[in-house]
This record gives C-alpha cells, sequence and structure tokens, in this order.
C-alpha cells in the first residue's frame, strides 16, 4: 500500500476511535456554551423562551441589566475572596496532611483513606452536618464556645453576616458566613490537593533531604529549601484548579446559606436571575461575564505561573 494512502487510512482509524469522545464533548460542552452565549445577547424569559427564534434581535441589554444590578461587584468581590480564600485553605490544609502522612507508621493506610472522607462525602450530607454542628440553638461548636471558651452568647455562624473584634484598640469587622463557607470550602476540598502533593513528596529522592541532613540543615531549611521547590509546580497547578472550581462553585455555598448574609456570590446571582426573576437573557450574560473573568486569570496563570518547556527541547 503506497505510503499516503496508509496515512489516510491510520488517520480516518483515529478519528473513528475519538469520535465517540467528540460527539460527548460537542453534546456536553459545544453546544451548551454556543447556547449560553446565544442567549446572552438576546431578551428572554422563561415565559417566551419557545416563542424566541435562533436569529432574533440582538441586543447589549442583558449586559446593562448585570452591571446595573444592585450588589453585582460586591458579588464578584465576594467571589474573589471565597474563591482564593478556599484555595489557599485547602492547599495549606492538603500540604500539612501530605507533609504528616509521607512517612510510614502503623496505621498510615487508615489515615490515609479516612483523609479522602470530607471530598467523597454527598456534599448534601455534609453540608447537613455542619448545619447541626454550628446551630446556635444546639450546635456542639457553640456548646463548647460557651461552656469551655467563655463566649458571651452562642454565635450564627451561618446567618449572622459580620461581627467586630478589638484588637490593638482597633475595632475590626469580621465576616463571620464568608469565613464560614470559606473553612467549609477549605475542609471539603483538601483531599484534592493532598492527593496530588502526597503522590509528588513520595517522588522525592530520600537522598537529596538525607545529605542536607548530614549537612546541618534543619527541618524549616530541608523543606524551604528541598521539598517546597519540588512541590512548587504541583502547588501553581492545583491553585489554579481550585480556583476555577471556587470561582464557579454553588451548591455549597446555597445549600449553606442560600447566598445571604454577606455570602452572595456570582453562581447564586445566576441562579436568581434565573428562577427568581425568570430572566434566562441576564443569566446566560452574568454567566458569559463569570466566564471572562476566568479566562483572565487562566490566560494569567499560563503567562506567568505555568511550566515552561525548556530550551532546547
Amino acid at each position: 500500500m503506497p505510503k499516503g494512502a496508509l496515512r489516510r487510512s491510520e488517520n480516518r482509524a483515529g478519528l473513528l476511535l475519538i469520535s465517540p469522545t467528540l460527539l460527548v464533548v460537542l453534546a456536553v460542552v459545544v453546544v451548551p456554551v454556543l447556547w449560553t452565549l446565544i442567549l446572552a445577547f438576546q431578551r428572554i424569559r422563561l415565559i417566551n423562551i419557545r416563542d424566541t427564534g435562533l436569529f432574533d434581535a440582538y441586543t447589549l441589554h442583558n449586559f446593562a441589566t448585570v452591571f446595573g444590578s444592585p450588589g453585582f461587584w460586591s458579588s464578584i468581590g465576594t467571589t474573589l475572596v471565597y474563591a482564593i480564600g478556599g484555595t489557599v485553605l485547602s492547599l495549606a490544609l492538603g500540604l500539612a496532611a501530605a507533609l504528616a502522612l509521607r512517612r510510614s507508621f502503623r496505621g498510615r493506610g487508615l489515615l490515609r483513606g479516612a483523609m479522602l472522607l470530607p471530598y467523597v462525602a454527598p456534599v448534601v450530607a455534609v453540608a447537613f452536618v455542619w448545619e447541626v454542628m454550628l446551630s446556635p440553638q444546639y450546635g456542639i461548636l457553640n456548646e463548647w464556645g460557651v461552656k469551655l471558651l467563655g463566649w458571651d452568647k452562642p454565635v450564627a455562624f451561618l446567618t449572622q453576616r459580620e461581627t467586630t473584634i478589638s484588637l490593638l484598640g482597633l475595632d475590626i469587622p469580621v465576616p463571620v458566613a464568608l469565613l464560614t463557607v470559606i473553612a467549609f470550602e477549605g475542609w471539603r476540598y483538601f483531599p484534592f490537593a493532598f492527593l496530588f502533593l502526597l503522590a509528588r513528596l513520595q517522588a522525592i529522592p530520600p537522598d537529596l533531604e538525607e545529605a542536607a541532613r548530614v549537612d546541618g540543615a534543619t527541618l524549616t531549611q530541608r523543606f524551604r529549601h528541598i521539598v517546597l521547590p519540588q512541590l512548587a509546580s504541583v502547588i501553581a497547578l492545583l491553585a489554579m484548579l481550585r480556583f476555577v472550581m471556587n470561582f464557579n462553585k454553588f451548591d455549597d455555598v446555597y445549600l449553606l446559606t442560600g447566598g445571604g448574609s454577606g455570602t452572595d456570590v456570582a453562581s447564586v446571582r445566576v441562579y436568581d436571575f434565573l428562577t427568581a426573576r425568570f430572566d434566562v437573557g441576564a443569566a446566560s450574560a452574568q454567566a458569559l461575564v463569570l466566564a471572562v473573568v476566568l479566562l483572565v486569570f487562566l490566560a494569567g496563570y499560563l503567562k506567568f505561573f505555568a511550566p515552561k518547556p525548556e530550551a532546547g527541547r
């Protein structure tokens, strides 16, 4: 068989093999994205969506509605705080757990399995457990706080917008509900970081740390100059993945607070546009704005933090 015909045959076979994946991606990703893009530029409400054509009049009215709606810019700020806070906390907890369980000891396998429970448990179940645990009426955390820590009164962690603490003569406002959902986010998703970081830690040659220890390097010096540089690329990738996931997060926040008490993240506003106002076009426009913001952060990551191919390879 001529070489050209053989290559064409191989190309057809390759396309045939990947066609199921292409069809799934087309149906699950490409079509919904294109439809959202079209809806974002049309004045469509739930009541008239069946009568709206694909090529009806396009307009920027939905974006004017989104940008001009009360609380839009504050929700973007809240979303950034939530996404960054949840990302940093989950990475910090995952790194601490990975460092603690990297050495062999009795019961390590059991503890490693237990670390995955927050991540694999149904979100509805763990959100309900947190609601019971943090309840100001019968929650165990408030019970301990009042009896053991000397709190003046129970704290409504999920419904109190903020409180004020005095530090060095300054009154500092603390967003109680927002910090609570950030803590939930960090606790629930630290196993995701734990798995990646533990795998990378176990790939570090033990001779490096042993040589540094023999040379007199302290534990913190070995971590700073040997372990951390080995983890830098994994941490950067995890940070970007968790940030993207947290920025779009809806279910955790909605189950805990419903988006109230200062936790009005952008994804909850998309849901409110759709279910409270029945404004499909505005909800699509808000989702498109979120996608653009994420693309900006992704471009920044690829520009400054993504691993670069070495020259000459």
